[in-house]
């Protein structure tokens, strides 16, 4: 057996919730659990992504910045980044500004027989890319659910068709992990 962390990840600034259950090593590193955060919220990893643990942050710092305090999240491993913590953030697209709250539900020795890292639960849809933060989104699913609207049509075309803002399916979730190994 080896080391797991169970993981409840919410996007914060929407309701209903969009939030998801996800298990994965302890020693994963942090580029592999942006990979794993990607697929299991359903984003497309198009936008800059950070991890905030208290006042600590990594991600990839910029060249051109020389007082960025971002340290590089290469080798760093989520067990040594949470330290004795239990709740951390991922922020995923500045311009949009996603926060992520997550909290580590248990951190142990894993039974799963399945190979990690795998999602048990969770609810809604992630909103799509560049919609424009919480308030495009809101903005976005006023305009899909009325016909009349004057942005309906051209969301629909935008978004490829139907977009139901509770559609979660685990089943497909855990397709995108099992692509990333």
């Amino acid at each position: 057996m080896r080391a797991s962390a169970t993981l409840r990840i919410e996007l914060q600034g929407i309701h209903p919730p969009v939030w998801r259950r996800f298990v994965v090593p302890a020693e994963i590193l942090l580029p592999k659990l942006h990979k794993v955060i990607q697929a299991v919220m359903g984003w497309e990893n198009y936008h800059l992504h950070q991890f905030r643990f208290g006042t600590a942050i990594f991600g990839t710092p910029s060249e051109e910045f020389l007082e960025d305090p971002t340290r590089s999240e290469k080798g760093v491993r989520l067990v040594n980044a949470l330290g004795t913590a239990t709740d951390f953030v991922y922020e995923y697209d500045f311009g949009d500004g996603w926060e992520h709250y997550i909290h580590v539900e248990a951190m142990g020795e894993s039974e799963e027989v399945l190979a990690l890292p795998v999602c048990t639960a969770g609810e809604n849809a992630c909103p799509p890319e560049d919609v424009g933060g919480a308030g495009g989104y809101e903005d976005f699913k006023k305009a899909l659910a009325q016909p009349g609207n004057p942005h309906h049509a051209e969301y629909r075309k935008w978004i490829g068709g139907v977009f139901d803002p509770a559609g979660f399916d685990v089943n497909a979730v855990n397709f995108r992990l099992r692509r990333l190994r």
